[in-house]
């Protein structure tokens, strides 16, 4: 794409999709709209009953690519592979960028010292006077990406931005079978390379449709945290949190009434509501997987509500 102020670095834009046309469109849209273009756009679809070919057609700087192995982590290793950038930045189909997106990165970047941005993920709203409880309760309970950064080592891989070097010395996303943003995030940090919060580099999630979907989401969650429990004490630390997990909602009470991403009464209760459900099913979860439940079925579509 052309652009004519004078750039740092090239940047190469790496889009995993999953029959999420709709969404692609939007993200396309918002990417072709920014105040940083991207030099290259790399859409890698992963397995889609329709191919996403007429939607990339209709942006010429678009390359559209197929990872028929599935899983995100996978897409996005084979879209760093063909790209080109100097600079990966790494964003999901159903988000949207803020049009200062990559501006932002690229800001960041011209400190030699920073290996990795990870920016926030802010909800979008069907309508912003009138939100859902699920929207309420996602504006301020998920994608806390400045909590995952400074608290747990690791940024969701819905918005992030790496040199394309330091990506290749810490390796591939992994398969459906971990939590690749945390798992490479985790292996980043271990060899020595920080993750800077970038609070200005912002793209949109939109919450998930329904609360079904957001038991979904922990039901994959849990699956992949689960996996790492072999011990004797690991088992024992699941037990005591599942229990510690059903009186949270309690406690929660105080973030909710002080979070800044929700405004009104309203909405505080019902992020509250969905809360409370959505702790004690993953209390319940817990207990089914300690007692022997199988859930690795939740593993293999990574997005079956999201293109909904």
């Amino acid at each position: 794409m052309e652009n004519s102020r004078t750039q740092q670095a090239t940047i190469s834009v790496i889009i995993p999709h999953l029959n999420q046309g709709k969404q692609l469109r939007r993200c396309l849209t918002a990417l072709g709209a920014g105040h940083r273009i991207p030099d290259e756009v790399i859409v890698v679809d992963n397995g889609s009953h329709t191919v996403p070919d007429e939607i990339c057609g209709d942006f010429a700087w678009v390359t559209l690519i197929s990872q028929p192995l599935r899983g995100p982590g996978l897409a996005r290793n084979l879209g760093a592979a063909q790209a080109t950038g100097e600079l990966l930045a790494f964003i999901d189909a159903d988000c949207f960028p803020e049009l200062t997106w990559l501006a932002e990165a690229e800001n960041s970047f011209r400190d030699p010292g920073v290996h990795i941005s990870g920016g926030d993920v802010k909800i979008s709203y069907v309508d912003p006077h009138h939100l859902t409880a699920v929207e309420a309760y996602e504006s301020i309970f998920s994608y806390r990406m400045e909590h995952y950064i400074k608290r747990q080592g690791f940024c969701g891989t819905g918005n992030l931005v790496v040199r394309r070097d330091i990506f290749e010395r810490i390796g591939p996303f992994k398969g459906l079978t971990v939590a690749e943003d945390r798992e490479w995030g985790h292996r980043a940090c271990f060899k020595g390379y920080h993750i800077r919060y970038a609070p200005k580099q912002v793209v949109y999630h939109a919450a998930r449709p329904s609360l079904d979907a957001l038991q979904l989401k922990w039901d994959r969650q849990l699956t992949h945290d689960w996996a790492e429990c072999s011990s004797n004490w690991g088992r024992i630390t699941w037990a005591m949190k599942a229990m510690a997990l059903a009186l949270s909602p309690l406690p929660a009470v105080a973030r909710i009434i002080c979070s800044s991403r929700v405004t009104g009464l309203r909405n505080r209760a019902s992020a509250w509501f969905v809360l409370v459900r959505i702790r004690l099913f993953r209390t319940k979860r817990m207990m089914l997987l300690l007692n022997g439940a199988d859930a690795s079925r939740h593993l293999e579509q990574w997005n079956k509500f999201d293109a909904l």
